[in-house]
């Protein structure tokens, strides 16, 4: 299996790695290994003394409690030590345990001035606790926009090395999903996920710690209800992470449906395709929900059965913790502390669970991200010594063009264009003809390096291509396309987005009235300031050509590659662009992709092709004098109405 399926079922397989796209994605964080040093350095100072807080603080509660029973015991005039042997004396063994873990004076009342000095502690620890989990906070948003922003330039680096194979297969909706949704969601999740994580994380331990230095026996209860806890967290995330890759997978159709209808609404209205394109959206949207629902319901129950083992866990404690006053082996401050710290110990555990189906989420965004990462790319620039050296040496490249038993196929076992060859000196202008899927549009993207050949080889004034780096290559050509492409921007920004230097609006104006285009640029509200959407919206598909046709004046190209460039405006116009296209033709050597046979008339040679092969090739004159299969083109096209212009 092979292409888009072959592709498709990899996507499938990789989209389960949860640990290795987990891993993966932790490494985007590496490059700022100090600030997360930093960060994890901010959040442990500040849980530890966050930890510590809850056994300060039940110290102030027994220096109050000690305080009530001195008051209480004031009358007796004994000692601590007498009013418990009182208390066994009279039966009351058990008052007498109690009483015998309070640290009490006969006759004292509270210690205020004790117990402010402990509550001011408390409140520096807290305070300085605070501060430092911002410290961790801010050095965790610094990482992760970086990482991110790290991220989607890698995303925009690849874009520029995939192969145009790549975008023929893949709908563009999709990659817009994966560059745009399933990072932000990256994003997200790290964002909200990341810092707390780590802080959920230290907190355990850092109670956990707490908890044993006060009662090892409570430590030991607290911990009864975790690997329950593990248990049920690992068994829902197991079930939910499938259904988050889907949710991504729908999301990532649905974006792509919505892109198709959105950019060809024309064409859905005129043909009546509103109501299947509908049905579509309602079936993809329906597959979106379901999705949605299944992941956010099997992860949203992990919450509430996380609460459950936190109260099961603090009824536990409180149970046993009572016990333990009772028998005098705790102090009431240390069960108070420990109470706290079970409800420390076990919100980090609900935390963690909770923030299961956002990490999920995010690790399922970041594997589509990952996938289009790792995707195919063309193969790199050579460029070996001698032919730069050969490059170089020449002012100006002359334009020499020569195909040498050219190969290609998209698929392996389906040729398309088998032994071509074929030489085009400098300045001749080439016409290409032939029925759709003949080869015409692969024959200039070959020459191009959108693809590479599967056998032979191009070369360009000598050099073969495939060893010349393709920016240099394409800087030489200049493209006119049957599909227009225009920025948003205003029409002189576009115009001037030809040339790989800054230019003057002289030589913008002097391009576009080369290409006939100045005349309409002119009335227009501000002319060549006037604003246009990518869409091109205000300017007819006419108009959209003659900008992108004025834009290859501008970029004064070695080569010329023109495909259907002249098929959106009307018989008047074309003519004067032929004629212009002649003058700029001059000492170019010109490829002309055309439908229209009346255009081509003047080229020096026309190349007839079928199924990926040259069958026919002379002057305009000499392929009708023949009488094959040019002539049959230009006599279907009535002849006659090209006579009737001139």
């Amino acid at each position: 299996m092979s292409g888009p399926r072959a592709m498709m079922a990899a996507s499938a397989e990789r989209s389960m790695d949860f640990k290795g796209s987990g891993k993966r994605l932790l490494r985007q964080l590496a490059p700022d290994r100090r600030l997360l040093w930093v960060m994890l350095a901010a959040a442990v100072l500040s849980v530890g003394l966050s930890a510590v807080g809850p056994w300060v603080l039940g110290k102030a509660t027994d220096l109050v409690f000690a305080g009530v029973v001195g008051r209480e015991t004031a009358e007796s005039g004994a000692t601590k030590g007498e009013v418990v042997s009182g208390l066994r004396a009279d039966g009351d063994d058990g008052l007498a345990d109690m009483l015998s873990g309070v640290a009490f004076t006969p006759g004292e009342g509270i210690d205020f001035t004790a117990v402010g000095q402990v509550l001011l502690i408390a409140l520096v620890l807290f305070l300085l606790s605070g501060l430092l989990a911002l410290v961790a906070s801010r050095c965790s948003i610094k990482v992760i926009n970086r990482a991110m922003s790290r991220m989607r330039e890698d995303v925009q680096a690849k874009l520029e090395r995939l192969p145009l194979s790549y975008f023929d297969r893949a709908k563009r909706g999709e990659v817009l999903s994966r560059v745009t949704n399933d990072i932000d969601n990256v994003s997200q999740t790290l964002q909200q996920t990341m810092g707390q994580l780590i802080n959920s994380l230290l907190t355990i331990v850092g109670v956990l710690a707490m908890m044993f230095w006060i009662s090892p026996l409570l430590a030991l209860v607290a911990l009864v209800t975790v690997p329950l806890s593990v248990v049920v967290a690992a068994r829902i995330g197991k079930r939910s992470q499938p259904h988050f890759v889907q949710q991504w997978k729908s999301t990532g159709k649905l974006n792509a449906h919505v892109e198709e209808m959105y950019s060809g609404h024309a064409l859905v209205k005129v043909f009546g395709r509103q109501e299947e394109s509908a049905r579509e959206f309602a079936e993809q949207n329906d597959a979106l929900y379901e999705a949605g629902f299944r992941a956010q319901f099997h992860s949203g129950v992990m919450q509430p059965v996380m609460f459950f083992l936190s109260n099961l866990n603090y009824v536990l404690v409180a149970v046993v913790g009572g016990l333990r006053v009772a028998s005098g082996s705790l102090s009431i401050g240390d069960v108070q502390a420990f109470i706290q710290y079970s409800r420390q110990f076990s919100m980090p555990l609900s935390q963690v669970a909770s923030m299961a189906n956002l990490v999920q989420s995010g690790v399922a965004s970041a594997e589509r991200v990952f996938e289009l990462l790792d995707a195919e790319e063309q193969a790199p620039d050579a460029r070996p010594a001698e032919v730069r050296t050969a490059v170089d040496g020449a002012a100006r490249p002359a334009g020499r063009v020569a195909l040498e038993k050219v190969s290609f196929r998209y698929e392996p076992d389906r040729p398309l264009i088998e032994e071509l060859s074929l030489r085009v000196e400098p300045g001749q202008t080439v016409a290409i003809v032939g029925p759709t899927g003949a080869g015409k549009t692969t024959l200039v993207n070959l020459l191009m390096r959108f693809y590479e050949v599967t056998g032979g080889r191009i070369t360009l004034d000598g050099v073969d291509a495939a060893a010349l780096p393709r920016d240099e290559l394409r800087s030489g050509i200049g493209m006119v396309l049957q599909d227009t492409w225009l920025f948003g921007g205003t029409i002189a920004e576009n115009i001037a987005y030809g040339a790989a230097r800054e230019v003057t609006r002289d030589e913008i104006e002097e391009a576009a009235r080369a290409a006939h285009a100045d005349r309409f640029v002119r009335t227009l509200p501000k002319g060549y300031d006037t604003v246009i959407d990518d869409e091109g919206t205000g300017v007819s598909a006419g108009e959209k050509q003659l900008i992108t046709i004025a834009r290859a004046f501008l970029s004064d190209p070695v080569i010329l590659v023109l495909d259907e460039a002249t098929s959106s405006v009307d018989t008047r116009t074309e003519v004067l662009i032929q004629k212009a296209m002649a003058k700029l033709a001059e000492g170019r050597t010109s490829f002309v992709i055309a439908h229209r046979l009346s255009t081509i008339r003047d080229a020096d040679v026309i190349l007839v092709m079928e199924n990926g092969s040259i069958v026919e090739q002379g002057t305009h004159g000499e392929l009708l004098a023949a009488g094959g299969a040019y002539a049959g083109l230009y006599s279907a096209q009535f002849a006659q109405a090209v006579a009737e212009v001139d």
